[in-house]
């Protein structure tokens, strides 16, 4: 596989992409539907709840928080993760407008 020529595109396709490579991976949802339900979490919790080691936990939220769909903050020892309600509606948006460029109504294409 060759480098990505992310120039090709516009910013809008780019921005999109990198949010479904970031959420391309089971355990990352899990840890979203984690925090979703929590609505807030130590990652110690997560640990136990997805059932991976810390640092293969601790690499997925690397992920996570890079794109910017969690936040945390650093309390002793501790940190604690949640949903970034501003980055999560960007990405709904951009989601539901690629989900919008069709008008589906049952019929096939092909």
């Amino acid at each position: 596989m060759g480098i990505t020529k992310s120039n090709l595109f516009t910013e809008e396709q780019n921005a999109l992409a990198n949010a479904l490579k970031a959420l391309g991976h089971p355990a990352r949802v899990a840890i979203l539907q984690h925090l979703i339900k929590a609505n807030a979490c130590i990652n110690g919790d997560l640990v136990e709840e997805i059932g991976l080691a810390q640092a293969t936990v601790s690499q997925h939220l690397r992920e996570l928080k890079d794109l910017g769909i969690i936040q945390g903050t650093i309390e002793g020892v501790s940190v604690s993760y949640c949903i970034n309600p501003v980055r999560w509606n960007e990405i709904a948006l951009l989601l539901n407008g690629l989900f919008d460029q069709i008008n589906v109504n049952g019929e096939s294409c092909c």
